[in-house]
């Protein structure tokens, strides 16, 4: 690594794909060199076709963490951060430690603790579904007695829809449970706690509103896959509802937010609309993945992105540069399973009038089975025009040209 003094921006692991990469393009955009500090750099593929410069360090150990942090900023350091939520944490508070622009790392532990997230919703008034806290599967069980099945039991801490499961039966509830109180390690290799939540179903469709400093900016309706999972397979914006419903979607985010405290930097909130009005399904401290950031930038022009990075090293935010003002994004999920081979036909989706990104989410070689998570996708397309219509019927088509070979 080079020894010249310049500004580091730090990023404290990524994600496997999408805004990892952006984050690090987002900094070199603003004259910043970006540096990743992980354990297994060869997670991140992008990391040696950008020739991003890597630090390797055990990242779930925060001291250590701080400590390559203080060398860099001895060279001049201007922000750390990280696109990953099971980092967030330990980046917020070795920036606060530096000095550096960073979230409240309290705020940021009381969501990413999702039951102990429950609880300050709860004691605020805000809409969510009900919940139970489980150390034992018969604590699960009885949970799930006393909300009504089907309930949705889950890990306290988790993303991407990992280990998230609608049980429709007690023995359901059971055999769930048991596996998730039974890992002690999560996807990341980090301890997992022996707890769990078990919350009633909030019946409706299912929104995201993407904020910034505690107000929303993006009102965004999801696509899932079939339960009992809750896989995204696509997103739409801006969200084809009543404004009135938008309105009460992103009102009850920042009551969720002023709640938790999170009134820095990005979130991503998911909601269901139930009859009853919204229910928050969870607040996630961090810019949303899935390429939403991606196609609020292709419809809107306004880089959430950036404006992270912007926040995290003192810079100004971005203005908008503006876009057709819709966009989506779709998914593709090989109906088999077996050694991914390839993803054919990215030419030609791309090629297609509408078509921001087209790209594999998923390298050549890797398994793939169903796991009811973000990790059954193996390929996305980000379209964007004048109308949402307009833009799903291009997203649709360019995934229609491409296929998925499996060995």
């Amino acid at each position: 690594m080079s020894t010249r003094r310049e500004q580091w921006f730090a990023l404290v692991e990524s994600n496997t794909t999408g805004s990892g990469r952006e984050f690090c393009r987002a900094a070199r955009a603003r004259g910043l060199r970006p540096v990743v500090l992980a354990a297994d750099p060869a997670r991140y593929p992008y990391l040696a076709e950008d020739g991003i410069d890597v630090l390797v360090l055990d990242t779930a150990d925060p001291d250590a963490v701080a400590d390559r942090c203080h060398d860099l900023a001895a060279q001049g350091l201007a922000g750390v951060s990280s696109s990953s939520e099971y980092f967030v944490p330990v980046a917020a508070r070795v920036a606060a430690k530096l000095g550096l622009p960073c979230p409240d790392a309290d705020a940021i532990a009381r969501c990413r603790n999702k039951d102990r997230q429950r609880e300050v919703l709860a004691g605020a008034g805000v809409g969510q579904p009900e919940f139970r806290i489980a150390t034992s599967v018969a604590e699960a069980v009885r949970a799930a007695g006393e909300l009504g099945l089907p309930a949705v039991v889950k890990p306290t801490a988790g993303s991407g829809s990992v280990g998230v499961r609608l049980c429709a039966t007690s023995t359901e509830v059971a055999s769930h449970a048991e596996q998730l109180l039974g890992t002690t390690v999560n996807e990341r290799g980090l301890p997992a706690e022996a707890r769990i939540l078990v919350e009633s179903f909030a019946d409706g469709p299912e929104f995201s509103v993407e904020s910034l400093d505690g107000e929303a900016v993006a009102v965004v309706a999801k696509h899932l896959g079939p339960a009992p999972h809750f896989v995204e397979t696509g997103h739409d914006f801006p969200a084809p509802v009543p404004e009135a419903d938008r309105r009460v979607l992103a009102a009850t985010t920042r009551a969720a937010l002023a709640a938790l405290g999170l009134g820095w930097g990005a979130a991503h909130t998911e909601l269901r609309l139930t009859a009853a009005g919204p229910a928050v399904i969870e607040v996630n401290p961090r810019l949303a993945g899935g390429m939403i950031p991606a196609m609020i930038r292709a419809a809107t022009g306004l880089d959430l992105v950036d404006a992270v990075v912007a926040a995290a090293t003192g810079q100004d935010r971005p203005a908008p540069a503006g876009g057709p003002g819709s966009g989506c994004v779709r998914f593709v999920l090989p109906a088999g399973q077996g050694v991914l081979r390839g993803v054919h036909g990215l030419d030609a989706a791309r090629s297609r009038p509408g078509i921001a990104i087209a790209e594999p989410s998923a390298v050549p070689g890797a398994p793939v089975r169903p796991s009811g998570s973000f990790r059954d996708r193996v390929a996305y397309v980000v379209a964007a025009n004048r109308t949402l219509l307009d833009a799903v019927a291009a997203a649709e088509s360019a995934v229609a040209d491409l296929t998925v070979t499996l060995g």
